[in-house]
């Protein structure tokens, strides 16, 4: 396995494992955010759809609002796992790096 998949195993399993910041890295929520992206990705795929078939643009514009939503849902529970976790683990060792990295993603996040 590589290092990528081996991450990604682990997040999948809530397993803890320790990333560049250096602190137990795991997350009670990472199945609802898997099943919550999923369910986004079908979503927007029935959006293409609609487009491919020439469907009312109101229609569209309002199913790619209800996506928009859907992720921006799916950011806040990813937000609320690292802080409870990561941060929360950061903050206790001192680790500023973690904490200016979650500044920087929120950063982009909110653009």
């Amino acid at each position: 396995m590589d290092h990528e998949h081996d991450h990604a195993y682990l997040h999948e399993h809530n397993i803890p494992h320790t990333h560049d910041h250096g602190h137990a890295h795991s997350h009670e929520h990472t199945r609802a955010v898997l099943n919550r992206l999923s369910r986004a990705i079908g979503h927007l795929q029935s959006v293409r759809t609609m487009v491919e078939e020439g469907r009312d643009c109101s229609e569209v514009l309002i199913q790619i609002a209800a996506v928009r939503s859907a992720i921006d849902n799916t950011g806040k529970l990813i937000l609320q796992d690292h802080l409870k976790h990561c941060i929360v683990d950061a903050a206790i060792e001192g680790d500023k790096k973690a904490i200016d990295d979650l500044c920087e993603a929120i950063d982009k996040y909110m653009k």
